[in-house]
């Protein structure tokens, strides 16, 4: 595992070949594609949006509407963060450089630092974020708009070629995705062991552990009766219009359902299905 600075740095460390499996948001994906590279996502880790836009819990900012003329904090300039506010901007007929500045702050702690100091109005949040936040005596307010809860959130991804080339080591993976879910979405103090072990520093602090378990798992669950990890096709179509009138896009992705595929998902909750059965 190899930490870098957003979905942009993701997608560019596959484009170099420096990794084969990345963790990138759909509207950097797309936009990536737009670009001519064969990225595709194969596990859909937050079936449930991701972000929501938060101000402080005392702010006079009502709306989205209300946020003309402010600054908006994101965590870093290329995150996914930055396509999914800047959708919802657009949406309320706010334009980029015009209405308002977005600011890369950081996450969590820094971005509470970033309030504190009035440099920022807004944040365009992850949910973990928003748990740091709240954690570090910072109460907030959400304003999203109730139609974009429903974007999907960040989900693994290749490129083209090593799917082809290596198939069984991608569909490998996603069953390993697929039991880790599944056990930690029913195991929420073994999961919270695991991860003090690999984070001792996040693991220090119990009570900040369990509102950032609580906050994942719940985006994580599939809406209706979809299975874990796949993707639904209104999501990615909901995305690539949000980017279309962002002016992210600017011409619609001929291949959007080259952008993602639900067939190594299924394939690997075959093998699990069988393997539980036998």
């Amino acid at each position: 595992m190899e930490a870098v600075d957003g979905s942009g740095a993701v997608l560019q460390a596959m484009a170099a070949g420096q990794a084969q499996i990345g963790l990138p948001g759909p509207g950097p994906v797309l936009n990536a594609r737009a670009s001519g590279e064969d990225i595709v996502m194969f596990y859909n880790s937050f079936a449930q949006s991701l972000f929501g836009l938060v101000v402080p819990e005392d702010s006079a900012i009502q709306s989205v509407a209300d946020l003309a003329g402010t600054t908006v904090g994101v965590g870093t300039a290329e995150g996914a963060e930055v396509s999914y506010a800047r959708g919802i901007l657009a949406d309320a007929g706010l334009e980029e450089g015009a209405d308002y500045e977005f600011l890369p702050v950081g996450d969590g702690g820094p971005a509470t630092a970033a309030f504190e100091r009035g440099e920022i109005d807004a944040y365009s949040a992850a949910v973990s974020d928003m748990a740091i936040i709240r954690a570090r005596g910072l109460p907030l307010r959400e304003i999203t708009p109730e139609e974009f809860l429903g974007f999907f959130g960040n989900g693994y991804a290749t490129t083209g070629q090593f799917l082809d080339e290596n198939r069984e080591v991608v569909v490998g993976f996603a069953r390993a995705l697929l039991r880790g879910y599944e056990w930690a979405l029913q195991n929420k103090e073994g999961t919270l062991e695991h991860c003090a072990e690999l984070n001792p520093e996040e693991g220090s602090d119990p009570e900040l552990a369990s509102a950032l378990y609580d906050a994942i798992s719940a985006r994580t669950e599939p809406i209706g009766e979809a299975q874990l990890g796949t993707f639904p096709e209104s999501g990615w179509e909901d995305w690539h219009q949000s980017l279309l009138d962002a002016g992210e896009l600017e011409a619609p992705v001929d291949d959007l359902h080259e952008a993602y595929t639900n067939e190594v998902v299924e394939e690997a909750a075959q093998v699990v299905e069988e393997a539980a059965s036998s």
